[in-house]
């Protein structure tokens, strides 16, 4: 099957369409649905009705976008109508749920009338927080935005013109910057005279392009004042009438710095390329086809070729999704009036700044692992990048409550800890430690710190004050990766080849001379960087640590448990993971260490599972889990866990709930601990499940995030004298920031 067909297939397999309306609040029971309508409802309906403000407060207005079309310029399809344009609307409902957790109504209206749509959607405000117009013809496009925009009380943006021109005015800015070339001194020349090319026009000219070196071709040549005198040129394109010459599009571009095309495939060629300035800024981006295909715009030159399209299969897609549900969300989440230049500005210099910034693992993997650094082939963040959301928003957001746009305003921090929340309960979970960690960084060791993750982490680290990194390897690679990757900051590096590591050498010698390790053996290991790092833990030279990348488990974990031993409360170590779904974070242990544990382990693992989850700021509830439900089957297997249950209830040190043996369900459901076993010490479902032995904990845990969509954090290790964490193999750059963090925060208990 073709992608025609394919795409048919998407839409047409039941439910027909690509959106629905999904409830957000419970409707299980009769009292639900009295709450939900009548005859509860009438409460709200009275609330606002005495202030309409409440709408924004007791219903969904204030998250719900109404992307509004009448099919007259759907993508590259032209005027299909509105019925025929439904697919693309659905689409952009698709997007904004997505990409800034936006609900949309997609409304198609039948009419070819401006003023018709324009009374018909300002007569629907009551409805919605936004309006997204969208396939709008030119001219008519522009006065329909300015009159809604006049008129509505809410924000209007029309994407087709303000989307592209904030885009690419992002990547405007930073090939300006790569070019070492001045906004203001570029000559820019533009094919095309739409809807996108006048609003990308006006749009670098709020940048700090100068209007006077704009110019403007049509498919007549270029617009100069001459032309505007004897034809009928509307007044958006009278505008940019330059006092110059006539000529056509090939006259234009000799000489200039940036090609901007919104027009037709096929018109520039390279001869065309190779009139322009030296190292010219090409954005070819027609769809499906670009005015200059990529491979022969970089071939037409020596020098350097900065390329952008609107294709993805080639660098710097100008791609809307970049901006619309980005700035709509900062503008709902203030309340604002409208969206005004200041804040489509503040969303191109946000969206610019993000494209310098080191590259998420998982951003690169979604493209194919191709390389993704600040340069000229990486100009504009990919739209997968989850980044956008709490780089972008709030950007947007703090220009409307400085513009005067703003209805209410926020706590920057406090809102993108929200935003992060949107993107799922491991970012909130995380972003709780993480600010615990900034409080008061700590040194945390990098065993494998010649590893390209670990130096990027290690940037990260130091860029968001999370720790303070100290990186075991090779420092001449890594200085080398460093500067690869553009990573600018000067790392403490502890060389184990060059530096002097004899006092760590005698340390772990002393430590381990009854166990089996000779001096000689001790010089020789001190060089392996899991020893060295976990000697520099124990005499207090660093705070925690970070081992495993490139290591099996075991073996990672053998040296920290050497030379650092358990706790002194503590005879053994433990791994945890925490998993989080929806609306619910559960703690499972353990997972990575003790394959049959006794009620000893056990009952040692519950109580610093529980205080590992208080980290995060959850109060614990503990189950120990079994395939029986207290008492239903005795065994050794079972009793073992109902001896762990008695101490630990026993213990003063355990302040909070624990029982079992329980099946999981029991655990983790509501209905069956209070109907069927009201008797149990939790009053709500467990968030910390303690799994009979290591077998089950390791399948159990993988289950619940492959079949249940958790998101998995760690594995966390438990029970350690000092902190230190042992990471998966081939974990990504996100997951040493995370146990990072953790280890930070378990240095600041220390």
């Amino acid at each position: 099957m073709g992608l025609d067909e394919d795409a048919l297939e998407y839409h047409r397999s039941k439910p027909p369409g690509k959106i629905e309306i999904a409830t957000t609040k419970p409707t299980n029971t009769q009292r639900d649905l009295s709450l939900a309508y009548s005859p509860g409802v009438a409460a709200p309906c009275e609330e606002i009705d005495k202030d309409p403000e409440k709408a924004f407060e007791y219903t969904a207005k204030g998250n719900l976008v109404g992307v509004v079309s009448d099919g007259s310029a759907v993508l590259g399809l032209g005027d299909i109508g509105p019925e025929a344009g439904k697919p693309v609307m659905e689409g952009k409902g698709v997007l904004f749920k997505r990409f800034a957790d936006i609900d949309v109504f997609d409304v198609e209206l039948d009419t070819d009338n401006a003023d018709a749509m324009i009374q018909t959607v300002e007569a629907m405000e009551p409805t919605f927080g936004g309006i997204n117009l969208e396939d709008i013809a030119a001219p008519e496009c522009f006065e329909v935005e300015r009159r809604l925009s006049e008129k509505l009380d809410i924000p209007v943006f029309h994407d087709d013109q303000h989307g592209t021109a904030i885009i690419s005015g992002a990547a405007l800015v930073n090939a300006a910057d790569i070019a070492d070339k001045e906004l203001e001194d570029l000559e820019v020349v533009f094919s095309g005279a739409g809807a996108s090319a006048i609003a990308s026009a006006k749009f670098y000219v709020s940048l700090g392009v100068s209007k006077d070196n704009i110019t403007m071709c049509d498919s007549s040549g270029i617009i100069t004042e001459e032309r505007a005198t004897h034809e009928e040129l509307n007044r958006f394109k009278q505008e940019f009438a330059r006092d110059i010459p006539e000529g056509d599009l090939a006259d234009a571009m000799e000489g200039a710095d940036v090609f901007v095309g919104l027009s037709v495939g096929g018109i520039v060629d390279q001869e065309m390329v190779q009139s322009m300035a030296s190292d010219p800024i090409i954005f070819a981006m027609a769809n499906p086809d670009p005015e200059i295909d990529y491979e022969s715009a970089k071939a037409a030159r020596d020098d350097t070729v900065i390329m952008a399209t609107g294709r993805s299969d080639y660098p710097n897609q100008v791609n809307n999704v970049l901006g619309f549900p980005f700035i709509f969300r900062g503008a709902l989440d203030v309340r604002a009036t409208e969206i005004n230049e200041e804040m489509k500005v503040a969303a191109a210099r946000a969206l610019a700044d993000l494209a310098r910034q080191d590259v998420p693992d998982e951003v690169v993997k979604a493209y194919g692992d191709q390389p993704l650094q600040f340069g000229p082939d990486y100009i504009i963040p990919k739209p997968l990048d989850p980044r956008v959301l709490f780089e972008v928003t709030p950007a947007v957001a703090e220009a409307a409550i400085e513009s005067g746009a703003a209805r209410t305003e926020i706590d920057t921090e406090a809102y993108v800890e929200e935003l992060e929340a949107r993107l799922g309960k491991s970012r909130e979970m995380m972003r709780v430690v993480l600010n615990k960690a900034k409080s008061d960084p700590q040194r945390v060791v990098l065993a494998e710190g010649h590893d390209e993750k670990m130096i990027r982490a290690a940037y990260q680290l130091v860029e968001q004050g999370i720790a303070e990194p100290i990186l075991i390897g090779d420092a001449d690679r890594i200085e080398s990766t460093r500067r690869k990757f553009g990573l600018e900051f000067d790392p403490v590096v502890v060389d184990p080849e060059t530096a002097d590591v004899a006092d760590y050498a005698d340390r772990l010698y002393e430590l381990r001379q009854r166990k089996g390790i000779t001096r000689r053996e001790a010089d020789e290991l001190i060089r392996d960087g899991n020893y060295l790092g976990s000697v520099m833990v124990e005499m207090g030279d660093a705070d925690a640590m970070l081992t495993g990348l490139t290591h099996h488990y075991p073996s990672a974990l053998r040296p920290p448990l050497q030379v650092i031993g358990t706790a002194d409360d503590a005879d053994y170590a433990a791994g945890v993971y925490m998993l989080t779904f929806k609306n619910r974070v559960i703690f499972c242990a353990d997972t990575t260490v003790n394959q049959d544990p006794d009620t000893d382990v056990l009952e040692e693992v519950t109580r610093h599972t529980g205080e590992l989850a208080r980290r995060f700021n959850v109060e614990p509830r503990a189950a120990m889990l079994s395939y029986s439900n207290f008492g239903s089957v005795d065994n050794p297997g079972t009793k073992k866990i109902r001896r762990a249950v008695s101490r630990l209830q026993d213990d003063d040190r355990v302040d909070f709930p624990v029982d079992g043996e329980m099946q999981a369900d029991t655990a983790v459901v509501e209905d069956i601990l209070q109907d069927t076993y009201e008797f149990s010490e939790l009053d709500d479902p467990a968030n910390v499940l303690v799994f009979p032995n290591l077998e089950a904990g390791n399948i159990g845990y993988k289950l619940l995030q492959r079949l249940g969509g958790a998101e998995a954090i760690g594995p966390m290790l438990v029970g350690m004298d000092k902190p230190v964490h042992v990471l998966q193999r081939g974990d990504e750059v996100k997951d040493i920031v995370n146990l990072a963090g953790v280890a930070v925060v378990d240095a600041q208990q220390e």
